[in-house]
């Protein structure tokens, strides 16, 4: 088989921030309530604010900036290790980066 592989992967962080919050926890909260109503509608009375039913997430995380690297088709099983050894030739590892988290996988 010719061709290869991209892989994207991004360097992660002990301190890095991964998080999900539903529409209706955030509308919970009344400073952002008031705030909502105040941007949107402005001088109207008796206005509720409501999520839809799916209940819509937000992700909140730290920015990455996503690393790329191909390798040959079979070297699938070893995508990892390539990844990480692709970030410590990169010098992309520091203090409290020592994990990658893959993000894609595609053939070329």
């Amino acid at each position: 088989m010719d061709g290869g592989i991209l892989i994207s992967y991004k360097v992660l962080c002990e301190g890095d921030l991964n998080s999900s919050i539903t529409i209706e926890e955030l509308l919970k909260n009344e400073k952002i309530l008031k705030l909502i109503k105040s941007e949107f509608s402005k001088g109207q009375r008796n206005i509720e604010v409501k999520p839809n039913k799916d209940f819509t997430a937000i992700e909140i995380a730290t920015a990455k900036e996503i690393q790329t690297l191909q390798v040959e088709k079979n070297d699938y099983a070893d995508i990892l290790v390539l990844a990480e050894d692709d970030a410590i030739a990169k010098k992309l590892f520091k203090k409290d980066c020592s994990r990658i988290e893959l993000v894609d996988i595609e053939t070329v």
